[in-house]
């Protein structure tokens, strides 16, 4: 196990005890953001080039799995800001060490193109008019600096070609509004507010392009498939849940006894059945999981990956996704009446779960492509 890892593994109990508190706040405490990421879990996955830790793409996975075993919230906010802190690659050199100065430093980041960026110079200082806005921005109540995705064009409103436009805008939180619309049933305590950005002047320096980051491509992490270090948590994180869901209910049948019943829970052969039959779906697709991660790791320290890599590693993410909701929703189902109550973790990993797999990175439209590659209709796939 990583140290890291370990690491992790020491705040589950705490956050297990502060999950009502981490929902009912709707982004995490502030004191505990600034722990987890005093411990490096923010910048676990960039590389020590760019101020990271360097752990790869299977301990990242595990660090946030393991979190998820005590709070889904905590585990998704680590996710986008490990991720996040991947692009301070891109910037110019003057504020990619101005960011990673702070080994503290908490970045969060939409990696959807949401925005516009018109070149202005001001008294003399090149930067940009930009204007957009951006959803699901986990982590921001709790971020030092906020990126937008987005797209340069010129003045009458088309896009800018080249690897030099600007792709990305590093914002102070000031210099935005941060919307209070994250009202939601799962995953409150993300902070997954929208964001916006009216007229705001950002100097070039702050401005990231793929010509930018072009500087680290020989790093790994910037090899291994985009999409799949995006996605990838989002599966992780689902599997920590669903892992501490089968806990739960094994904890529990011990004590329970059913309504009508003289025997507890734990002595009823169906809840037998049901428990082996989970914990065998979560181990297999763990297994997939991590197979696939470890195996594409490998070949990429050598080589670039390939269409069918990344339908490999796109295809168990979403398998995870799937089979930990599976597992999630039989053991909230099993208990009956005693995972509704808001003391039960059963009801917080259900509800949590289920936005966790409304995430476009875990969407039906990842398996309708990889058909498409399986089938010969479709040989490149840049969505996989």
């Amino acid at each position: 196990m990583h140290p890291l890892v370990e690491k992790a593994a020491g705040y589950v109990p705490e956050l297990i005890e502060r999950s009502r508190e981490i929902d009912d706040n709707r982004f995490l405490p502030q004191e505990l953001a600034d722990r987890l990421a005093g411990e490096g879990f923010y910048r676990a996955c960039a590389p020590e080039s760019t101020g990271g830790l360097n752990i790869g793409p299977r301990a990242a996975c595990e660090l946030v799995e393991t979190l998820a075993t005590g709070n889904g919230s905590a585990a998704w906010c680590t996710f986008i800001c490990y991720t996040s802190h991947l692009h301070v690659a891109s910037l110019p050199e003057a504020q990619r060490e101005r960011i990673t100065s702070d080994q503290n430093v908490i970045v969060s980041s939409v990696f959807a193109p949401s925005g516009t960026a018109v070149r202005e110079a001001r008294d003399g200082v090149d930067g940009f008019i930009v204007n957009g806005h951006w959803k699901w921005g986990s982590s921001s109540h709790n971020a030092h600096w906020i990126c937008g995705a987005l797209t340069e064009v010129d003045g009458n409103g088309d896009p800018v070609p080249g690897d030099e436009a600007v792709n990305r805008a590093v914002f102070k939180p000031g210099e935005i509004d941060l919307l209070d619309n994250w009202h939601v049933s799962g995953l409150r305590g993300t902070g997954s507010s929208d964001y916006v950005a009216r007229d705001v002047w950002v100097p070039a320096e702050r401005m990231g392009s793929l010509s930018g980051a072009k500087t680290y491509a020989h790093e790994p992490i910037f090899r291994f498939p985009r999409f799949g270090i995006l996605s990838t948590p989002c599966g992780a994180i689902a599997m920590g849940m669903a892992r501490a869901s089968v806990d739960e209910v094994i904890s529990l049948a011990k004590e329970k006894t059913p309504q009508g019943s003289r025997r507890t829970l734990s002595q009823r052969p169906i809840l037998h059945r049901d428990i082996a039959v989970v914990d065998t779906e979560l181990r297999a697709a763990r297994a997939l999981f991590y197979n696939t991660i470890d195996e594409i790791w490998a070949k990429i320290q050598t080589e670039e990956p390939d269409v069918n890599d990344r339908l490999a590693l796109r295809t168990a993410n979403v398998h995870a996704m799937d089979t930990a909701v599976r597992v999630i929703d039989r053991m909230y189902s099993i208990v009956g009446g005693s995972s509704v109550f808001e003391t039960s973790c059963l009801q917080q990993h259900f509800r949590d779960v289920h936005v966790a797999s409304q995430h476009m990175m875990v969407s039906e439209t990842v398996m309708e492509l990889a058909g498409r590659v399986l089938m010969g209709l479709d040989d490149e796939a840049p969505g996989l």
